[in-house]
């Protein structure tokens, strides 16, 4: 009988499979659903340590609006991950989150008014490609992603996309930022978006993150309706927050927005709707952690009006 040829889904379905051994999960609440490379020097791979976020900014880091200077952000991006890893150099750092097997999909935001920047999504391939995976098992892309066979059937993630107030779920940050993954978005609409992080345990998402980057470099603070965007209401920021746990990114990201709006509007002035999905992620669905008191914030390079 003349075998069937395997086609390009089976194959990198087979190699999803026989890595999967080589991976263990962070020891945090909801950790099973947040992937991490073996031998990771994390504190919160310990009961009881905090889970750890890294803040980085850069006073010089922008050329233009959103649109950062390509070897700046490729350090920031690297020195974030030394730190978060708490190994030497950003070669080894990038090797323990990715391994040369992996094949990767990054989870990008292609929103017109603010993308993920394509100098961001360059460095991240870079250090991707670094690791050693090849180029053909590499995709960076926002929309369309189910019917790419690399994030569909891969074995890592990496979560990336700007900080926005969202007119649904308070803010447009890395527990959203997943929904592509699902043809049924509106059945995630109701309550404020309250059960977005849903997402994050669907079977092509579960266990594959192994970095999310919080992009804080143009953040907006402020809007009405849907599509609202008004520049008046960006700033420079000039930073990433990055993490293995998207709910302490997050968490993080929204006392910035949240303290920025009491700075602009001179009193305090809640996200309509409120961000509650973060909240919920943890206390609802065992995600991760948005309690600031389990978070160890560690911040990098320039710190002036960073607002926490």
């Amino acid at each position: 009988m003349k075998k069937k040829p395997i086609t390009r889904r089976q194959l990198l379905k087979n190699t999803a499979l026989a890595s999967v051994g080589g991976f263990l999960y962070l020891n945090f609440p909801g950790s099973k659903h947040i992937a991490k490379a073996s031998g990771l020097n994390i504190r919160s791979n310990y009961p009881g340590e905090k889970t750890r976020v890294v803040l980085i900014r850069d006073k010089d880091l922008l050329t233009d609006f959103n649109k950062p200077d390509q070897v700046k952000i490729q350090s920031m991006l690297d020195q974030a991950v030394v730190t978060l890893t708490g190994v030497s150099n950003h070669t080894e750092a990038w090797k323990k989150l990715i391994k040369p097997e992996d094949i990767v999909g990054i989870k990008s935001n292609n929103w017109r008014s603010l993308p993920t920047p394509p100098e961001l999504e360059i460095a991240i391939k870079q250090c991707v490609s670094r690791s050693g995976v090849p180029e053909k098992n590499i995709s960076v892309r926002d929309g369309g992603i189910i019917e790419d066979p690399i994030f569909m059937d891969g074995t890592a993630l990496i979560n990336v996309r700007p900080m926005r107030t969202h007119a649904w779920s308070g803010v447009g940050s890395l527990l959203k930022n997943y929904i592509m993954f699902t043809n049924n978005r509106p059945a995630l609409h109701p309550d404020s978006c309250a059960d977005l992080a849903k997402l994050w345990k669907l079977p092509n998402v579960e266990g594959k993150t192994r970095l999310n980057i919080l992009v804080m470099l143009n953040p907006l603070f402020h809007g009405v309706g849907r599509n609202h965007f008004n520049k008046e209401f960006t700033w420079e920021y000039k930073g990433l927050i990055v993490g293995y746990d998207p709910v302490a990114v997050d968490s993080i990201g929204v006392r910035i927005i949240q303290a920025k709006r009491k700075a602009f509007f001179g009193e305090d002035r809640p996200l309509n709707p409120p961000a509650k999905h973060i909240f919920l992620a943890d206390t609802r669905h065992n995600i991760g952690t948005a309690d600031a008191e389990k978070i160890e914030l560690v911040k990098k390079g320039w710190m002036e009006d960073s607002l926490i």
